[in-house]
């Protein structure tokens, strides 16, 4: 038996889903082996860059009667704490390589723009921004204080002060807006038009692909490690999503690695910002409105990613919304493994994917809808660790490092 109690959850089927459709040359245009090899190129000569654990987790496949899940954990990942540590700082680069060549009328490099006191000199005139729920901003943030660059960061009511500290750590301006994370989205939108600045933004809208593009092409990096690591091919992906690029950018690397033999992929939400089971269901992409209020803080998002749904419509098998006390129960389990699992401090948005996996078992029904048995290989991505370390420690009762003292003593 699997440690999670019941919840209530909701699975769809992807009507729209098509099992032999090719990945295909448009597709191609948005992600792409030959993208993901650039992208691996810069973001590898990064400082500090390391490839995140791989946490296989037999006790806890044993008890949910399957063959193997493996958590990909992402808690470490340039010290900002999560995978968007790849995306948003690997397009502020590009965005910075286009811009500056643009004014130079050359090419410019990454490994110039890292090198060139003049080129660093000439990025300090230029101004990135973007809204936030918290880990995306911290990323851009990074990457522009990396690189040189000035930022701007919106987030919006909700966001914790712990998320906006963390970002203004990086030297960036943050301004809070009234509403919800799409509010502060057309916000960012607007003052950057007025200011000139440029928006780099994990979620596409008509008129605005390309940066959205090279945030999900950071992406991959972190599903190329994974793949690289497995022992066998997995058989079934649970990611969970806000816009969806990150969703995406996973079903698309092996989508197109394997048309024939991707795995099952499910897209989970939270049941209060569920924009993608949403969409699936009315076969259009579809905005949830209101306050979204979930504690899965970097995946309250009330509208698609239209290059997600390009992927998404008919690549992925499933969605899947799960309720918040899901998402805290596994929190609490990954800090207090059984059997001889590792010890993993997991953020509350890290955790959906593997809550989604740990309902679904207990359910016959859906276990086989989505063919879920002894024979399966579950891959998740444990997006972010204790991003927010004041709300990690009141939900799981200890701070991250007293979880991560108490395994090491066990």
């Amino acid at each position: 038996m699997t440690p999670l109690a019941p919840h209530p959850f909701t699975l769809l089927p992807n009507a729209g889903f098509q099992p032999d459709e090719p990945y295909g040359e448009h597709r191609s245009g948005l992600l792409s082996s030959p993208a993901l090899a650039q992208a691996q190129a810069v973001i590898t000569a990064w400082p500090g860059y390391a490839v995140t654990p791989l946490c296989a987790l037999p006790h806890l496949a044993q008890g949910a009667g399957l063959a193997s899940i493996h958590y990909k954990d992402e808690g470490s990942r340039f010290g900002l704490g999560s995978f968007k540590a790849l995306g948003g700082a690997y397009a502020v680069a590009r965005l910075l390589c286009r811009e500056l060549g643009q004014r130079l009328g050359r090419s410019v490099s990454h490994a110039e723009l890292q090198s060139d006191p003049a080129l660093r000199l000439a990025c300090a005139d230029i101004t990135v921004t973007c809204a936030t729920d918290g880990n995306h901003g911290r990323s851009v943030a990074w990457g522009a204080q990396m690189l040189g660059c000035r930022c701007v960061i919106y987030i919006h009511a909700t966001v914790s002060e712990g998320r906006r500290a963390a970002i203004a750590h990086y030297g960036a301006q943050v301004l809070r807006t009234a509403g919800n994370y799409d509010d502060s989205v057309q916000q960012a939108d607007r003052d950057a038009k007025a200011n000139g600045w440029f928006v780099i933004s994990d979620t596409s809208y008509p008129g605005y692909m390309d940066i959205p593009r090279d945030v999900m092409q950071g992406y991959q990096l972190m599903v190329h490690e994974a793949v690289s690591a497995l022992p066998q091919w997995p058989t079934h992906v649970f990611v969970q999503a806000g816009v969806g690029g990150f969703a995406a950018a996973v079903c698309a690397y092996f989508w197109e690695r394997n048309t024939a033999q991707r795995p099952v992929f499910v897209v989970v939400e939270p049941e209060r910002a569920d924009c993608l089971l949403q969409s699936a269901r009315a076969g259009a992409v579809v905005a949830v409105k209101g306050d979204l209020n979930t504690l899965m803080a970097g995946l309250a998002c009330g509208e698609v990613s239209l290059l997600a749904w390009d992927i998404l419509a008919t690549g992925a098998n499933a969605f899947c919304t799960i309720p918040d006390a899901a998402a805290v129960d596994v929190m609490r389990f990954l800090a207090n493994p059984q059997g001889g699992d590792p010890v993993i401090v997991a953020g509350e948005s890290a955790v959906a994917g593997l809550a989604a996996v740990l309902l679904i078992a207990q359910d016959p029904g859906a276990r086989a809808s989505l063919g879920l048995g002894p024979d399966s290989r579950v891959l998740l991505f444990g997006s972010e660790g204790d991003t927010d370390p004041a709300l990690y420690q009141q939900l799981v009762g200890r701070s991250a490092a007293q979880v991560l003292a108490d395994g090491a003593a066990a």
